[in-house]
């Protein structure tokens, strides 16, 4: 849409002047018989140019003031309102009616089809006034004080004084159809509605600063506590495995000074018959001798600083080949050394694990 350029007098604080009209080459009829039912002196209406000077002289008359619409506002501020039961007492003492006029500035029948109208001054001297006496202190009532609430009360009456002065209402050239003698119209086909709502639209309330933002310090998250470098980096170990691995009593390969208690206890509690070790499985069918190439090596229990039980302490614990030796040596399972019989390796209970 091209934008719309109005006249020096449609600027604000500016003094009323003849109107601008711009008139297509075809005069349409319903303009022609507007002229002629207001015009107190018969005139020919046969061109273009006549009717421009016939209706630009009617729009500058001083008594062509249009009524745009009729508001009904407070007498003084609402804390001093005559409080009556009955509701059209209270409508006769507290309001009052105000009228909106305003002249016409610009008539463009050409492009835009549009005609636009000022407010006038005494007009805009009345809603500053409301605006001020009335309006200003019900709305500084309605919101909570801070520092700067007179200032910002100061500046929202000076946005106000402006706002009235540069309002200009533009509607369809249509609206000439409510022209009457010397100029003067209202407006109908429910325009005043458009025009009511516009000018109550001025008043805008006085609205506090938002409330400031408070910054919530958030302590920096300290990290988990360890009772050891070795345990910072080990993965944590789930329950499940905990539990399984409880169940089948894993027993530490070597003993060592600090679990001697446990461990010496444990082997305690345990009888022969519980502890079970895989037999040896001869890789030869044939029969071995007892003869033996090389006298047998020999490897005793390591010693340890743990206390034993009196059960352990009282059985003698013998001395053992290897079996590495026992395969060197093509010895049976069944034979023995020294008055021990291999085969009944099981009826001793061992310290340690093999």
């Amino acid at each position: 849409m091209p934008p719309v350029l109005l006249p020096a007098s449609a600027a604000a604080f500016a003094p009323r002047s003849a109107p601008n009209v711009v008139l297509n080459t075809k005069v349409d009829p319903w303009l022609t018989a507007t002229l002629r039912r207001v015009s107190k002196v018969k005139r020919p209406l046969n061109s273009v140019p006549q009717h421009f000077r016939c209706l630009t002289e009617t729009l500058s008359s001083p008594s062509a003031i249009w009524t745009l619409c009729s508001l009904m506002l407070p007498k003084a501020p609402e804390s001093e309102l005559r409080k009556d039961e009955n509701p059209l007492v209270e409508a006769l003492f507290n309001y009052q009616m105000v009228t909106i006029e305003a002249y016409v500035v610009h008539v463009d029948m050409v492009s835009q089809n549009e005609v636009a109208f000022k407010l006038t001054p005494e007009t805009i001297e009345t809603l500053v006034e409301y605006h001020k006496d009335i309006h200003s202190v019900d709305t500084a009532a309605a919101t909570w004080n801070w520092s700067e609430k007179e200032v910002q009360l100061k500046k929202l009456q000076a946005d106000f004084v402006q706002a009235a002065n540069r309002f200009v209402y533009r509607t369809n050239a249509m609206a000439l159809e409510g022209l009457e003698e010397d100029g003067a119209g209202e407006l109908l086909c429910g325009r005043s509605e458009e025009v009511r709502s516009a000018i109550m639209g001025l008043f805008l309330p006085l609205l506090p600063p938002p409330p400031r933002v408070v910054d919530v310090v958030r302590h920096t998250p300290l990290l988990p506590s360890s009772t050891g470098a070795e345990t910072w980096w080990q993965p944590t170990m789930p329950q499940s495995q905990h539990t399984s691995m409880e169940s089948w009593r894993i027993v530490p390969s070597s003993p060592n000074t600090t679990s001697g208690d446990s461990t010496s206890s444990m082997w305690a509690s345990m009888g022969m018959n519980e502890m079970q070790l895989p037999s040896p499985s001869s890789s030869f069918s044939e029969t071995y001798t007892t003869e033996c190439d090389s006298p047998p090596q020999y490897y005793s229990a390591p010693m340890t600083t743990a206390p034993y039980t009196v059960a352990m302490a009282s059985a003698p614990i013998p001395q053992l080949p290897l079996p590495s030796t026992l395969l060197q040596q093509q010895c049976s399972t069944s034979m023995g050394y020294g008055g021990f019989d291999w085969s009944r390796y099981q009826d001793f209970s061992l310290p340690f694990a093999m």
